[in-house]
Parts: C-alpha cells; sequence; structure tokens
C-alpha cells in the first residue's frame, strides 16, 4: 500500500490572498499572450504572402507546422510539467515562442518562417498543462472558479486585442517590426513570471495522509482511462462547435437566408463579447456549485435550441442578433465549469498531464472542424452547418453527464 496526500484547504491569509491573486494575474497574462500569438499570423498574412510570392497553400504550412507540433508534443509536455514545475516550463514555452517571431521578424526566409511557426509551436504546448497546473496547486479551492474564469477570459482578450494591435504595429514598423513586437510581448510576460513568486501555495499547509491502492492508474494508464478520454471527447467536441459557428455561421447565414454580410458580423461580434462575460459570471457559478456538470449539461442544452432555432427559422436581423448573443453567452458560461470538471477528477500531481492531453482535444477539433464544415460549404448546405453543431452539443451533453467523478 502506497501512501497518497489529501490536500485540505487552510484558512487564507491576506498575505496568501495576494500571493494567489498575483499568480492569477501573471498566469492569465501568459494565457493572454498564447491566444495573442495563435492569431499572430492571420491580421499579417496579406503583407507576408505578397512580400514572399507565395500562395496561400503554402502558407499554409506555418499554420499547419505550428498545429501538428502542439496536438503532438502538448501531452509529454504535460507530463514536464508535472515532473519538472509548471512555472519553469511555462516562462521556458514564452521564451520559445517569442525567440521564434522575433527571428520571424529578423531573417528575410519564408522556409526560416515556416520553421519558427513549428518552433512557436513548442512553445505553445506549455500553457494549458501548466497554467492550470499553477492554478490547481496555488489557488483556494473556493476561489478556483473565479481563476479559471479570469483566465479563460484573458485568452478572449487576447484573440480580441490581437487583430488591431498587430496592424497598428504593421502601418508603424512593418509586418516585421509587428512579429518582433508581438516577440516582446512574451519577453515582458516570461519576466514578470520570473519575477513573481508564490511563497504562499493553496495546496499543502495542511494534509491529512490517505492510503491509496498501489494499482490506481499513472501515467499513461491514468490518461487512457475512461474519464480522462471522455474530457478529451468532451473537449474535441467543444473545438468542433465553436469551429462551425466562429468560422462558418457568416457564409452559412448569407447562403442560408441572404443574411447580409455586415448583419452576420455584427450577431457573430456580439456572440464573441457575450461568450467572455459568460466565462466571468460562469466562474461564479462554478465557485457556489459542485456540481459543474449540471451546469455544463444546461448550457449545452440552451446551445443546442439556440443552434437549431438559428438554422431552422430565418429570424431576420434583430433575432438572429439577440439568438447568437444568447447563445455566445452560453458558450462562455460553461467553460468554467468544463475546467472545474478536469480538475474534480484528477489526481493531486497529474494536473499537467492531464490537462496537457485533455486539451489536445481543441487541437484535435481544429485540425477536423475546417474539413467537416467547409465540405458542407462546399457540397451546398448551409442548413447543416447549424444542425451539426446542435448534434455536437446533444453529444457533449452526454459525455460530461456519463463522467464518472473519480479517473482512479
Amino acid at each position: 500500500m502506497t501512501q497518497a496526500i489529501d490536500l485540505v484547504d487552510v484558512k487564507s491569509t491576506p498575505e496568501r490572498s495576494a500571493s494567489h491573486v498575483r499568480l492569477v494575474g501573471v498566469v492569465s497574462a501568459a494565457h493572454f499572450v498564447s491566444h495573442y500569438y495563435i492569431l499572430l499570423l492571420a491580421p499579417l498574412l496579406p503583407f507576408v504572402r505578397a512580400e514572399y510570392g507565395v500562395s496561400y497553400t503554402e502558407i499554409g504550412l506555418a499554420l499547419a507546422a505550428f498545429n501538428i507540433v502542439t496536438a503532438t508534443l502538448q501531452t509529454p509536455t504535460g507530463f514536464l510539467v508535472d515532473w519538472l514545475g509548471a512555472r519553469a516550463i511555462l516562462i521556458v514555452g514564452l521564451l520559445i515562442g517569442a525567440v521564434a517571431f522575433v527571428v520571424v521578424g529578423l531573417v528575410d526566409s519564408f522556409w526560416v518562417l515556416v520553421a519558427m511557426f513549428g518552433l512557436a509551436g513548442v512553445g505553445n504546448t506549455v500553457y494549458h498543462p501548466a497554467d492550470y497546473a499553477l492554478l490547481s496547486h496555488h489557488v483556494p479551492s473556493g476561489r478556483i472558479g473565479h481563476a479559471f474564469s479570469f483566465h479563460t477570459f484573458a485568452g478572449m482578450l487576447g484573440s480580441a486585442v490581437a487583430p488591431a494591435s498587430l496592424l497598428m504595429m504593421q502601418n508603424v514598423w512593418g509586418w516585421r517590426g509587428a512579429f518582433i513586437g508581438a516577440g516582446a510581448l512574451g519577453f515582458a510576460v516570461a519576466g514578470i513570471l520570473l519575477a513573481v513568486r508564490d511563497n504562499n501555495p493553496a495546496s499543502p499547509p495542511v494534509a491529512q495522509p490517505r492510503a491509496v491502492n498501489n494499482k490506481s492508474p499513472v501515467g499513461w494508464r491514468l490518461l487512457l482511462s475512461a474519464p480522462i478520454l471522455l474530457n478529451l471527447m468532451f473537449f474535441a467536441l467543444l473545438a468542433l462547435m465553436s469551429g462551425g459557428m466562429y468560422n462558418y455561421s457568416v457564409v452559412a447565414l448569407g447562403a442560408l437566408y441572404g443574411t447580409p454580410v455586415t448583419t452576420a458580423n455584427v450577431a457573430l461580434s456580439s456572440h464573441l463579447l457575450l461568450a467572455a462575460i459568460g466565462v466571468l459570471v460562469g466562474g461564479a457559478a462554478a465557485t457556489h456549485t459542485s456540481r459543474h456538470g449540471l451546469v455544463a449539461a444546461l448550457g449545452l442544452g440552451a446551445i443546442t435550441l439556440l443552434t437549431l432555432l438559428i438554422g431552422i427559422v430565418d429570424l431576420g436581423s434583430l433575432l438572429l442578433i439577440a439568438a447568437m448573443t444568447v447563445c455566445g453567452f452560453f458558450y462562455g458560461l460553461i467553460m468554467p465549469s468544463r475546467d472545474m470538471i478536469v480538475r474534480d477528477i484528477t489526481p493531486p500531481g497529474s494536473f499537467g498531464k492531464v490537462f496537457g492531453f485533455v486539451t489536445t482535444g481543441f487541437n484535435i477539433g481544429g485540425i477536423v472542424s475546417p474539413l467537416i464544415f467547409g465540405a458542407i460549404m462546399d457540397h451546398g448546405s448551409p442548413r447543416l452547418v447549424f444542425m451539426l453543431v446542435a448534434a455536437f452539443s446533444l453529444i457533449a451533453i452526454v459525455t460530461v453527464t456519463t463522467l464518472p467523478r473519480r479517473a482512479t
């Protein structure tokens, strides 16, 4: 029989509260950088393509390299997080991404750009396993829902800020200067993370030993257990849903109802804005209830009904914007509960590998989604875009409602 440690919350002191608030802030800043880097090429693509004289397919190699490397190495990085420590790995990942994009700005070579996006994919592997491990270890259980919500909100903010700020830098310094400026952002956050230390982690001040069967799953046995695989599937389904809605709703609405592009984009923008607000509300919900699966299921049910309504009925401009807006709110609402579900089934000491593994579902969904929804639009079936998003949402409900409470 081996011994494990059951972690028991202790009363928070002002010093400990200030310490974990600083940590949440800097980890959220790292998540901001992660999403900023994911969108780095999109607004600058016309300028890069024109300078190098390459096709869209060729420049797509850079994005493919980034995503393939991330999907392949994120789980092994999770093992490193549990072994070497999340903070050190997060700092290294930030520096790798920053160096890669500075090199893109300094070196005049298209194939160096492709290679550096592959290297940036290595840096991108650290964010989910390291961020969630740091938050899970250092934030008291009574506040972890809020911490997860601010973390997710910061990522959304990075996505929202990236296009305008990159184009602003491009106008002043050119696209190479924009890449170097983005790299400087990564260096700055790495420096802040290096300076911020949490001397009062929430995890171990008071601990009670708990006997654990030595056959409890560890390593890959843990990752291939049913609860973890169901979470992987859940994350992939969420990525498929968002991929269909975010990337294809505008063109699908135009083809289905003749919705003007301006109206459809306003609806999508409102959807994204309310998703960010929903994340903060979801953080409060995740803090005040332990029934995270129920919160996720109710939110997914609302998404299913609203998506079906949008796909079946021509609502007109105002009702369409309203339906997309409310749908976005529920997208955001379920995210903190999504993270809490994973945290609740993860044994202590395995947060890095588990979060690294299940969030690979984002990459799986991101790779598969364009193939599915692109084929649907190519075959002239825009209504099926919304029907399929609703179907993925229903399957996700089944996934969260059948999850066992523990992975061991």
